[in-house]
């Protein structure tokens, strides 16, 4: 045999066992046995303050229009959104000086849009240039019923740059028990 031949068959011989040795591929991991569990949305506590004052600005057929204070802060518009589910749950729509026979009649939604000062709480009824711009600037938003159940409710808190925070699951039972009514 030819020297040359004899390398060149070493050299495929190397070549062949690296392959086979790199081929071999580890078996594939295991799967998991517990499926990833999705993480519940993150909603935020129920503030401790109290709901400041409000006072309705407007009402037609559905809505409630509700303004407070123009320096309200983020938690006491968010107290005035659990203190209307509260009401809501509690039937007691009257205490907190909104009719509970409007919201009983409601077909099948009442929604109740809180606004920090009266300023831009005209913008869903004006005719003409809107008062605060071509935006909405409610602070947060109530909604109670939906055309499945007549008790679902959400409720958001509207940041300045338009982003909302929903502050519980509309489709979980309610979370928080009702508080006294201030």
């Amino acid at each position: 045999m030819h020297p040359r031949s004899t390398s060149l068959i070493a050299v495929f011989a190397a070549i062949f066992s690296l392959v086979l040795s790199g081929c071999k591929s580890a078996a594939p991991p295991a799967a998991s046995q517990t499926a990833a569990t999705p993480q519940a949305a993150a909603f935020p506590p129920r503030p401790t303050v109290p709901p400041p004052p409000f006072k309705i600005f407007h009402q037609d057929s559905d809505t409630y229009t509700l303004v407070t204070r123009p320096n309200a802060s983020d938690d006491e518009i968010v107290a005035i959104l659990y203190q209307l589910r509260d009401a809501a749950h509690a039937h007691t729509f009257d205490a907190i000086h909104l009719s509970q026979s409007f919201v009983d009649a409601r077909k099948p939604i009442v929604w109740f849009h809180v606004y920090r000062g009266a300023k831009c709480a005209s913008e869903k009824y004006t005719k003409g240039p809107y008062p605060c711009g071509a935006s909405y600037h409610g602070a947060g938003d109530y909604t109670l019923g939906d055309y499945k159940n007549p008790q679902w409710d959400d409720a958001v808190l509207v940041h300045s740059d338009g982003t909302e925070t929903h502050l519980w699951d509309p489709d979980a039972p309610q979370a928080h028990p009702p508080q006294a009514q201030r």
